[in-house]
């Protein structure tokens, strides 16, 4: 539920009795820890598990590809009624059911041999699995939790993003090499299980539900005028009937599509070029460490300058690292290889934008398909450079929409 423009809470707040610790910044680490592990299972552990589980079972790289993006397409059908319960219940019982159920999808994962199995559990965990304990629902809680520092709360939280793309690649490569890939979701099962189930009973509906205040502030009354001079904005219907809204969402769903596709097949991209898994799995950790010290650096420059420079920045600083990966495969070079994540992992950093879950969820059976019939990455990854430039042009020609006088 967004504050509307005459909300008290757009006030300058005062400060509330001094008390230990606001609340909500313990939902803040809750929610860290959530998108950590929402992440690593629906990302970040695709690009590790694929060579293993289609090398066994003789499946093609588009086809293991497919589980991952069919769990992003049941996830918008469940978003859609996600939003309306955690606004009307809360969190808790939606996060606890996605753990659950997450936990025992993954599990089964690690036992099927069968491809239909393999599609069939992974839908389950986007409809009712992870994506009851991603973004969607907690950054909806951190929004109602916060106002004046919401920019704050939000970036904190997803930091468990980072976190998933520096630790989760390297631990879990190294419980897959030793003990297979059953193994490897198995522990995944566990790790969702230990961490989500007590990170949701931290999870509370809205801070006025317990005699709080967003921010933990106090808020004062606004004047008619400021309430009167908030300038309106344009409807859904509004939008979509404007060119700057396809171009924005076609750049988006662009980047979407590269962002993914990397993510999904950078170890089997590099260990095809030539590196070993754990140099592969530790090139991806430093892709996470690039997004982790961005956060900052893009923090700084969204108050100087205006968003649409920034995303055009920071798609052009992921396509240079692709071009770098690219690079790296020609002579085996690690430090290229490294720089090359590392930039690709820094411009992810800076991509304020809405999930594009189109993009998202096509790209990286794409890559994968194209892979099966050249075998070979260097063309895919060639195009998603392009398709970056493709995006950031998009971006960069949209302009603002405004209303129709009527």
């Amino acid at each position: 539920m967004q504050p509307n423009p005459s909300s008290p809470y757009l006030a300058r707040p005062v400060q509330a009795p001094k008390q230990s610790i606001f609340y909500g910044w313990w939902i803040v680490g809750a929610a860290a820890l959530c998108q950590f592990v929402f992440l690593s299972v629906s990302h970040v552990s695709v690009g590790v598990l694929l060579r293993p589980v289609t090398g066994e079972l003789g499946w093609p790289a588009w086809a293991f590809t497919l589980g991952s993006s069919l769990a992003v397409i049941c996830g918008v059908f469940s978003g859609i009624l996600v939003g309306k319960v955690v606004d009307r219940r809360g969190p808790r019982r939606l996060m606890l059911v996605g753990s659950i159920v997450s936990g025992l999808c993954l599990y089964a994962l690690g036992r099927q041999s069968d491809l239909w199995l393999f599609w069939i559990f992974h839908g389950i965990c986007g409809l009712v699995g992870w994506n009851l304990f991603g973004p969607l629902v907690v950054n909806a809680i951190l929004n109602k939790w916060f106002v004046a520092k919401r920019g704050w709360a939000l970036a904190v939280g997803s930091v468990g993003i980072s976190l998933a793309g520096m630790i989760t690649p390297v631990v879990l490569t190294a419980i897959v090499d030793d003990l297979g890939w059953r193994a490897g979701y198995t522990s995944l099962a566990v790790f969702v299980l230990v961490v989500v189930t007590p990170a949701a009973l931290v999870m509370r509906r809205t801070p006025e539900d317990h005699g709080l205040h967003p921010d933990g502030l106090v808020p004062a009354p606004v004047d008619d005028d400021s309430a009167e001079s908030a300038k309106p904005g344009l409807s859904r219907a509004q939008a979509v009937r404007t060119l700057s809204f396809w171009m924005l969402a076609a750049g988006f769903g662009l980047n979407a599509m590269a962002l993914t596709s990397i993510l999904v097949h950078a170890i089997p991209f590099a260990t095809h070029a030539g590196f070993s898994r754990a140099t592969a799995s530790i090139a991806v950790s430093v892709a996470g460490l690039g997004n982790l010290s961005s956060k900052a650096v893009w923090a700084f420059a969204l108050q100087r300058v205006g968003p649409r420079p920034l995303v055009m920045a920071a798609y052009s600083t992921s396509a240079v690292g692709a071009l770098c990966m690219l690079a790296a495969t020609t002579s085996v070079d690690q430090m290229m290889l490294m720089a090359g994540f590392f930039l690709y992992g820094f411009g992810f950093g800076g991509t304020i934008q809405p999930v594009s879950s189109l993009g998202s969820s096509f790209g990286p059976v794409l890559v994968g398909l194209w892979f099966d019939q050249s075998h070979t990455y260097l063309p895919a990854f060639a195009t998603l450079v392009g398709v970056y430039v493709c995006a950031g042009i998009l971006i960069g020609l949209s302009r603002e929409p405004v209303l129709a006088r009527s």
